[in-house]
């Protein structure tokens, strides 16, 4: 062993699976190494270290420095004048070829060394594989963090962090990084990215490379419509009805089928065929004639000798939600007569009117050029709607959902994923479909929708993703500030995690439990982590690396700062109009105005002897 090597931590002392404990050198008396004129930390936890095997190297991480490091086996006398790191070894090379994993075990006795920037380029390769730059060492600046694209979107990763981390930050910087604007080094043109923004947060931060979706549009943005005949039918029944026995759900799902039906006997449709046909198929249909034509069922009297006869007043209006009106039936035998083959499902029609009415729901409900007559014609079909969110000349598409009413916002993501899974799902071998053209979806706030044990809409499609959407080239990338209220199924196929700073102590335990390396003592450093900080370990790294991000240049920063209190409060206030705050609040609109019409009257002249007509 040569003592002078700059590169020499220590020798190994014992090995127990992965985990091998290293006896610090004596010479070792700084923190600090200088090698080929660049400074390496000594012995930092979350740094990396290289232990020769000849031609073949072994590389791990430090999780762990000081006595408690030791094994345990050792006499204490040896334990407290000696100095101990404990390594978890993650990976080997041989040559210029690193692969995670371990062919064989280190020695005892075996010399440990720094991990210089040359170690680096051969575990991260160069620029010209699938490696994205997303930020440097956290130990050293000069030193590049790379992760795999490929793994990073088909293996799914999941971006943790508490409030004020740097997770906004972190997910418009490595968007950014993977579209590469202004023809940067390889770039992706044809990205496709999809990404669910809850708090409004990303539109300015990507505009020059993303179109955006709203469902309360802003200038240079578009609206967002879902088509409500696009979902399934359990899940658009339980929209708009809420939960069904068996016998009512039959009566919505069978007069659902019917309107389909004649909708495809009006004019075929491309790709259906009629004996095929099913109440899931994504046929457009009119739900206020769905509507109608069940209230004037479970409302008709009858008259006759044989009852068969309607005692009808009115007809009504499917089209303006007005229910046609019979006489009312009479006790005894003289009629009119109830209709005995009512589904009993007034008060679930009722519901549905109120649901068509309320404008908060016009999006998914009155969606636009997709929202079918009577007899179930539209202007535009699905191959609009997916052209515009996947396949425009941009390569993220934002859906804004911040003005969306939080009590359909899970039942909106839901269909919003389903829409796109199942088109892609179903066109996996045509060139638009997800294996000749991947496509990652950022799902902000993921604890909102994705609860632990949750049975949700939203989770059920979510946990499809995770689990099968390798396959068909749908990736998901999670971003939560509460990872203990994850479903934990959904947390386990994360292959890559992006942990920033953590403080929650059961935050921090779902985090270990998901980690697909044995970095328990690494992940002992999310309380201390830096903003815009993180600890990447999984798939798409390499190694696990302690990184700090790049931040995105000014003006192209999520809006997700805190507000800056002592500059706010120290100025003079000024004239304030509280009708605006309200006007927004009943507007359910940000940028809502209240404007007073005042007409001001002048005085006129008629004509030059008139000196003072008024009107």
């Amino acid at each position: 062993m040569n003592s002078s090597d700059p590169t020499l931590l220590g020798t190994v002392s014992a090995v127990t699976g992965a985990s091998v404990s290293v006896r610090l050198v004596e010479s070792l008396s700084s923190g600090l190494a200088i090698i080929a004129g660049h400074t390496y930390r000594v012995g930092q936890v979350g740094s990396f270290v290289r232990i020769p095997q000849g031609y073949q190297d072994l590389y791990g991480v430090v999780c762990e420095v000081g006595a408690t490091a030791a094994p345990q086996h050792f006499e204490r006398d040896v334990v407290e004048t000696s100095r101990w790191m404990r390594v978890e070894l993650a990976g080997e090379a041989i040559g210029a070829r690193f692969e995670r994993g371990l062919s064989q075990h280190p020695n005892i006795g075996d010399t440990v060394h720094i991990v210089t920037e040359g170690d680096l380029r051969r575990i991260y390769g160069g620029r010209g594989d699938d490696q994205v730059e997303i930020g440097h060492l956290a130990s050293a600046e000069n030193i590049a963090v790379r992760l795999s694209l490929d793994n990073l979107v088909t293996r799914h990763s999941a971006i943790l962090g508490s409030t004020g981390s740097g997770k906004s930050t972190t997910v418009a910087s490595l968007l950014r990084s993977i579209v590469k604007p202004g023809g940067s080094d390889r770039g992706s043109p044809a990205a496709r990215i999809l990404l669910l923004d809850i708090h409004g947060e990303y539109a300015s931060a990507l505009a020059d490379v993303a179109r955006v979706y709203s469902a309360s549009p802003q200038t240079n943005e578009l609206p967002l419509f879902v088509p409500y005949w696009a979902l399934e039918a359990g899940e658009l029944l339980d929209l708009l009805v809420g939960t069904l026995s068996d016998n009512h759900e039959i009566a919505f799902t069978d007069k659902i089928q019917e309107l389909k039906e004649k909708r495809l006997a009006l004019k075929p449709i491309l790709g259906v065929d009629p004996s095929s046909l099913t109440v899931d198929t994504p046929i457009p249909f009119s739900l206020k004639q769905l509507w109608y034509e069940l209230i004037d069922f479970e409302t008709t009297t009858f008259t006759g000798a044989q009852r068969d006869v309607p005692a009808l007043v009115a007809e009504g209006s499917a089209d303006k939600l007005a229910p046609p009106r019979y006489q009312p039936h009479a006790i005894g035998s003289a009629g009119p007569y109830l209709n005995t083959a009512a589904k009993g499902i007034r008060r679930q029609l009722n519901l549905l009117r109120s649901r068509l009415l309320d404008r908060r729901y016009d999006f998914i409900l009155h969606p636009g050029p997709w929202e079918p007559n009577l007899k179930g014609e539209i202007e535009r079909d699905l191959p609009e709607l997916l052209q515009g969110w996947l396949g425009h000349d941009r390569q993220i598409t934002i859906l804004d959902l911040s003005s969306v009413p939080s009590s359909v916002l899970v039942r909106l993501i839901s269909s919003i994923l389903r829409i796109v899974y199942e088109a892609l799902f179903w066109s996996r071998e045509k060139t638009e479909g997800g294996i000749l053209r991947p496509l990652l979806v950022v799902m902000e706030e993921a604890h909102r929708y994705l609860g632990a044990g949750g049975d949700s809409a939203a989770s059920d499609i979510v946990k499809r993703i995770a689990k099968e959407g390798r396959k068909y080239g749908v990736g998901a990338m999670l971003v939560s500030q509460r990872p203990a209220e994850v479903d934990e199924t959904v947390l386990s196929q994360c292959g890559t995690l992006i942990a920033l700073r953590l403080a929650n102590p059961a935050d921090r335990s779902r985090v270990k439990g998901a980690l697909p390396d044995n970095l328990a003592g690494l992940m002992d450093l999310l309380p201390v982590l830096r903003t815009g900080e993180a600890i990447i370990a999984g798939e798409a790294a390499r190694l696990p690396v302690r990184c700090r991000v790049t931040l995105p240049s000014e003006g192209y920063q999520p809006r997700s700062a805190d507000p800056e209190v002592t500059e706010a409060w120290a100025k003079r206030r000024v004239a304030e109009g509280y009708d605006r705050m309200v006007a927004s609040w009943r507007a359910q609109s940000t940028r809502a105005v209240a404007n007073n019409t005042v007409i001001q009257r002048k005085p006129i002249k008629d004509s030059p002897d008139d000196q003072g007509g008024k009107v």
